[in-house]
């Protein structure tokens, strides 16, 4: 599951709320061990995945950094490359 989040930090441009949401969202099942909570744990779940995502903005936004801004098209050809490289499949698009 980990292995969806992303890192969201130092893009141009920054993270959407969608993309702290779905990190969020992610950290939540890990830790649960449940991608569907039951009913009786439902609202717990949408707090803590509510809270979290508050947290991580908060963090994104206090964080600085002297770094040029990362490019997302070309961190994703990276990704893809190293994808490719690994599972020794073609790269998408080639």
């Amino acid at each position: 599951m980990c292995r969806n989040i992303r890192t969201l930090f130092n893009f141009d441009p920054p993270a959407t709320d969608e993309e702290v949401h779905a990190a969020a969202l992610q950290f939540v099942r890990k830790l649960s061990g449940s991608t569907m909570p039951s009913k009786a744990n439902e609202q717990a779940f949408e707090v803590a995945v509510e809270e979290t995502a508050a947290v991580a903005r908060k963090l994104l936004d206090s964080l600085v950094t002297t770094a040029p801004p990362r490019d997302r098209d070309v961190e994703l050809a990276k990704a893809r490359a190293r994808n490719a490289k690994r599972f020794g499949r073609p790269e998408a698009g080639s």
